[in-house]
Parts: structure tokens; sequence; C-alpha cells
């Protein structure tokens, strides 16, 4: 695994391929971002963004939410997948909003993660974006990404975010992890684009593969 100065540099030339890297789900507050990204789980950030402009015209904040039956908000979120399932979540952790924290979404990763649905991923997600609060939140891009270009060194989410963090400033947590999942999106996908890679020359699985990968695209 790579040494701090040596992951620092690495996301300093990611950020330059990515200068606008920031979250693809629409919000305007910290309760649009909690649901919005609940809903983004096994979904597309482009499928939630569909959906959730009605539902918030429905349901404005967490009281009103909260008040309603699970089976009530399905139909608008039917195209996200595993509907039944997130309307519980959603619903629930709406509840937990009024009764806990008076509707508000509390800026700690603690109380956010004891609402139902919301894991360390998504509470980094509203966290960094949504309330100012250092974050880095680890899906799968981010695992691949660290993993291949030797930022980080584990399958488990929480191993990675811990030896993400211990590398770089708390001020580039959550624009790190955007970058990460622009460029697992865009370039570093299941089936590589290195030649498009701005990190390519330092990349421990390019290093290993590369020959293969790039047999048949010209490099850049």
């Amino acid at each position: 695994m790579k040494s701090a100065a040596e992951v620092r540099a690495l996301v300093r030339k990611l950020e330059a391929q990515y200068p606008d890297a920031d979250t693809e789900l629409h919000y305007e507050n910290a309760y649009q971002l909690l649901v919005a990204t609940v809903l983004s789980a096994q979904s597309t950030d482009r499928r939630v963004n569909e959906v959730t402009p009605a539902l918030f015209r429905r349901y404005p904040d967490a009281r009103v939410l909260a008040a309603i039956d699970p089976e009530q908000l399905e139909p608008l979120i039917r195209s996200t997948g595993f509907f039944r399932s997130k309307s519980r979540s959603l619903v629930g952790l709406a509840r937990g909003l009024v009764e806990r924290h008076d509707g508000n979404v509390p800026a700690s990763m603690d109380a956010l993660t004891e609402l139902p649905g919301v894991g360390r991923k998504t509470a980094n997600v509203v966290l960094g974006h949504a309330l100012g609060v250092p974050g880095l939140p680890v899906d799968r891009h981010v695992l691949r990404v660290t993993n291949r270009i030797g930022a980080a060194h584990s399958d488990e989410p929480e191993v990675v975010e811990n030896q993400l963090c211990k590398a770089l400033p708390k001020s580039w947590w959550t624009r790190a992890s955007d970058t990460f999942i622009l460029h697992g999106r865009r370039i570093c996908r299941p089936r590589p684009l290195c030649d498009q890679c701005s990190v390519r020359a330092f990349c421990d699985y390019y290093k290993k593969e590369g020959g293969d990968l790039l047999s048949s695209r010209p490099v850049r």
C-alpha cells in the first residue's frame, strides 16, 4: 500500500482530471440528500434524480414523511428498486428524526447510523455534502479504485475508509471520495479504460495487468 504522501499525490492528479467532482444527487437540504442517498442503494443517481422531485413535493420534510404508512411511498420510488424495504427505511428514519432530533438531520455519525437504512456510507455523504462535517463515503467505486491504485488494501468499506482518512487531510475527505467515485464510474470500471487514466503510471493494477488491458487500445 502506498504512503500517505503518495496517496495525496494520486488524489491531486485525479482531482485535476475531475475538477468539478461532486455528488451527482440533486438536493436542497440535508433531509433531501439523506432520502436521495438511501434511494441510491442498488440504483443510479440519474434514476434517483428522476424520482425525488415528485417525492419531495409530496413529502417536503421529515414530519410529513413520518406521518405516512410505508405502502403510500412505494409507488413513488418503485423504479429505484427494492422499493418496499426502502419505503420502510425512509419512513422509519423520518420517524427517528422527528422523535429524536425534532425533525432535523443530526450532524453526527453515531446519530445518523442509528436511523433505519443509514449506514456509514450514507451518513458520510450527508455529513460531508450537506452538513459541513468531514466524511469519506466508501462505495463500490471507491473500493475498486483505491485498491487498484494502491491507496488502500481491503475489501471492507470501513477499513478502506480508515486507511484513506489516515492518509488524507480532513478537508480533502469528501472531495476525494467524489473524485474516486467519478473515476470509478467513467474510467476505472470493472473493465478499465486505462488509456484515459491520469494516474496510470502510478497504478499497481496497471503495472500488473496493463499490457493485456491496453493491447487493443492505443496509449494516449
